[in-house]
């Protein structure tokens, strides 16, 4: 090999070992917490009549999903005071099946919320369409598509009070994934646990909040207080702009494992998810752009580049001709892309309740950070201009 080779390829050695090293160091100090997270809450099987909720959902063409969803918010018991089904005029059917539902159960109202003004993404004019009228001490926004377990109202109040939180959401457990979305997805998941740290954790800076819209509860007061969902008119990832807005202004938040209380059917193929989620889960409009580039160089450097760089170091270490100094580069390398790779595949142990199914996809996503890496760069890369069948063209501009 040339010596200009040897001189490139050192400089390039070293070159990754300094923006690995701090990067995963970095990272280590976000997980660290992770440790001592606490496990999935339970649900409460037990009424309760000191406290009153108001579910908010919002619907546009959700017939195909929301059923469960209705069934699931039917069987709850209190503190549930009411079900506020905001609707943005569906034609698919999904009006009637609320109406069907409501002639069930008097808790559930249909509202229809009026046309959606200029600079108003859509889920988030009907949440703040719920609140205008919900009654409740607790507002917990539900999405069409989850599937709430018996108790799953009661278990959420109770963690809050019990962490003393104003807002709280929760991660869902992921269900009826096909084997390519379980292979894909957990990557994209895995991605979100590096840049904000893991549910159940101590709270993270404002800044690094994460949070959950599809089981997203407030104290009513405080989010009033605060200015409402209004806070989050234009964002695409309403649910992190909003808890990172109230975080910011002294609200406690929190982010707890919901996987034993409510389940997630969010998309009907690869493509979809690949798409709609995709889109949004780099949540630029909650994050400063230098902090988002950040983010997606430490999902290269730490998630995406270590399994196939290990390939390529583990046949440079073994080349009998390699020089001492190089060799030395080369060894050093080797651990700290095996250390990133182990973090990695402990996510996998860490994330698993997470997912209703696993099998061979879901333990083999690691092979998918490549994909989820350049995802996540596409989407902090674009600004997006459709969300659930709605263009966004002047949203998108401004």
């Amino acid at each position: 090999m040339s010596g200009f080779a040897l001189d490139a390829g050192r400089a390039i050695g070293l070159l990754l070992l300094g923006v690995q090293v701090p990067l995963l160091l970095l990272l280590l100090v976000r997980l660290v917490p992770g440790r001592s997270r606490r496990p999935p809450e339970p649900p409460r099987l037990t009424p309760r009549t000191d406290t009153s909720v108001t579910v908010i959902v919002a619907t546009l063409n959700e017939a195909k999903r929301i059923g469960p969803c209705l069934d699931g918010l039917m069987r709850q018991s209190a503190p549930l005071t009411e079900v506020l089904v905001v609707d943005s005029r569906s034609t698919d059917g999904t009006r009637e099946l609320v109406e069907a539902a409501a002639k069930q159960d008097p808790r559930i109202r249909l509202i229809t919320d009026d046309p959606l003004p200029a600079g108003w993404v859509g889920k988030v004019w009907a949440l703040e369409t719920g609140l205008r009228e919900a009654r409740g001490e607790w507002v917990l926004g539900i999405d069409a598509d989850t599937v709430p377990a018996p108790g799953m109202v009661g278990a959420v109040v109770d963690a809050a009070e019990r962490d003393g939180f104003d807002v709280a959401s929760f991660g869902p457990q992921f269900r009826d994934q096909t084997p390519a979305e379980r292979f894909v997805q957990p990557a994209m998941l895995v991605t979100l646990v590096y840049r904000c740290g893991a549910a159940g954790a101590t709270q993270p800076p404002a800044d690094r909040v994460l949070a959950n819209g599809q089981c997203f509860l407030a104290r009513r007061d405080v989010l009033q207080a605060h200015g409402g969902y209004a806070v989050a008119r234009a964002s695409f990832s309403d649910d992190v702009t909003l808890a990172r807005h109230l975080a910011m202004r002294g609200a406690r938040v929190g982010f707890l494992d919901g996987s034993r209380i409510i389940q997630v059917r969010a998309y009907t193929t690869l493509g979809e998810m690949w798409r709609e989620w995709g889109r949004s889960f780099d949540l630029k409009d909650a994050t400063p752009r230098w902090r988002r580039w950040l983010d997606v160089a430490l999902v290269w450097a730490v998630q995406a580049v270590p399994a196939p760089l290990l390939l390529v170091l583990l046949t440079l270490v073994a080349l009998p001709g390699a020089a001492s100094p190089d060799r030395m580069l080369w060894e050093a390398l080797v651990l700290v892309n095996a250390s990133a790779l182990l973090v990695r595949l402990l996510m996998l142990v860490a994330l698993r309740g997470s997912y209703a199914e696993r099998g061979v996809s879901y333990w083999t996503s690691w092979l998918a950070d490549v994909a989820a890496a350049w995802r996540l760069t596409l989407s902090t890369a674009r600004v997006p201009r459709a969300w659930r069948g709605r263009q966004y063209e002047t949203l998108a501009d401004a």
